[in-house]
């Protein structure tokens, strides 16, 4: 059948021929802005929890939800209690005071207010809450161990916590210069632990350096007991430019261990002042890492993309390989995430902007003491960008 046949049908279609490149471009519009609508909700950051679809349904050796509620436990190890007696592990966390200036008063009220639960927080007030959190789990997985905090000595943190303690370094402490100084605090803080131990014998103290963003949910002590011959361990994923997260660092509390992983460390230092300056202020210090570690002859790189430990020899230290999906899992991103949350699940790092979910995590966990039930809470949180 003909379509517009005869000068009295191509008459009606003319209209069609004016109207339909704009109907067509309307709807390319609409499309266009739908795209645009869906993408700006997906960056939105909100001031509440919003739960989606748990990651790892049906996976065997995942953490299984139904809302909130855990459908299978979390492994839970107390391996710490396997060691002799004079070993501990102790947290390191390094920190700097945020200035308190910013916070101005806008038609008097604070600039930048954000409420959690029942309380509100200024910048200053929602960072200490969130070492304050950090403090917490340690606490209530490792109740033996101490934790340190390495700052500036101008900062007067207001931490008064057992078993908690502030170290004070001299340095830089500059927004842009932070994770310089933060290798060189750990550096500073390992000579001075050196000094220390070879004028006390007994004691051996293990050290967990990490970000003060980090739940600790489960016992870490059986790194070091597992590994007896390791010096220092470091966490991998699979990711080509920046395999390796400078956010969590095990050091062997042995005269060997911490001088081996000072060695270590003032490599990564060099390499980052002469390599990585253009990305001081972040990710410079993992891209540094990844080189010294990529840089032996004999390391290959393809065992990044299997979520197994393994052992190398890196630069004389002998180094511990540690999968994030495990040691440093990050909602949403980082190795493991997106197949669920592996049941042996030990760090949870809240980088980023989902800094309200650790205070919520740690919240709920208070009211609930159900670990398995919180971390479903996590999972099904996770992809969501918050406020702070």
């Amino acid at each position: 059948m003909r379509v517009c046949s005869g000068w009295r049908r191509f008459l009606l279609c003319l209209p069609l021929i004016f109207f339909l490149p704009h109907i067509f471009s309307v709807l390319e519009l609409h499309k266009n802005s739908t795209v645009n609508d869906l993408h700006k909700s997906h960056n939105k950051k909100f001031d509440h929890l919003v739960l989606g679809p748990a990651a790892g349904e049906g996976l065997h050796d995942r953490l299984q939800c139904q809302g909130t509620k855990a459908l299978n436990k979390t492994h839970l190890s107390t391996s710490s209690g396997n060691f002799s007696f004079g070993e501990s592990v102790a947290f390191v966390t390094f920190y700097a005071a945020y200035d308190s200036s910013v916070d101005r008063l806008v038609n008097g009220r604070l600039k930048d207010l954000v409420t959690v639960g029942n309380i509100s927080y200024s910048k200053v007030e929602r960072s200490m809450a969130i070492l304050n959190v950090f403090v917490n789990f340690v606490q209530m997985t490792m109740p033996q161990s101490n934790i340190i905090i390495l700052t500036d000595p101008a900062s007067k943190l207001p931490l008064h916590r057992n078993r908690v303690s502030i170290y004070p370094i001299q340095g830089e402490y500059s927004r842009d210069k932070l994770m310089l100084q933060r290798i060189r605090s750990y550096i500073t803080f390992l000579e001075a632990r050196l000094e220390e131990h070879s004028q006390s014998q007994g004691h051996i103290n293990h050290y967990i350096f990490t970000d003060s963003d980090v739940s600790v949910v489960d016992d870490l002590g059986q790194i070091f007991y597992n590994y007896p011959n390791i010096h220092l361990a470091l966490t991998f994923r699979n990711n080509k430019e920046q395999p390796l997260n400078s956010g969590f660092i095990a050091v062997r509390g042995t005269p060997d261990g911490m001088l081996r992983a000072k060695v270590f460390l003032q490599e990564v230092l060099k390499v980052y002042g002469s390599k990585y300056m253009k990305a001081s202020r972040m990710l410079g210090d993992q891209l540094a890492l990844a080189w010294v570690v990529r840089s032996h002859p004999h390391f290959d790189a393809k065992r990044f993309a299997r979520p197994q430990a393994f052992v190398e020899d890196i630069s004389g230290a002998s180094v511990l390989f540690l999968p994030c999906a495990i040691y440093n899992w990050t909602p949403p991103e980082g190795a493991g995430q997106f197949h669920g949350m592996p049941l042996d699940v030990k760090v949870v790092h809240f980088k980023g902007s989902r800094k309200r979910l650790m205070l919520e995590s740690w919240n709920f966990l208070d009211s609930s003491s159900n670990i398995s039930d919180m971390l479903c809470l996590i999972l099904k949180s996770g992809r969501t960008k918050y406020d702070f």
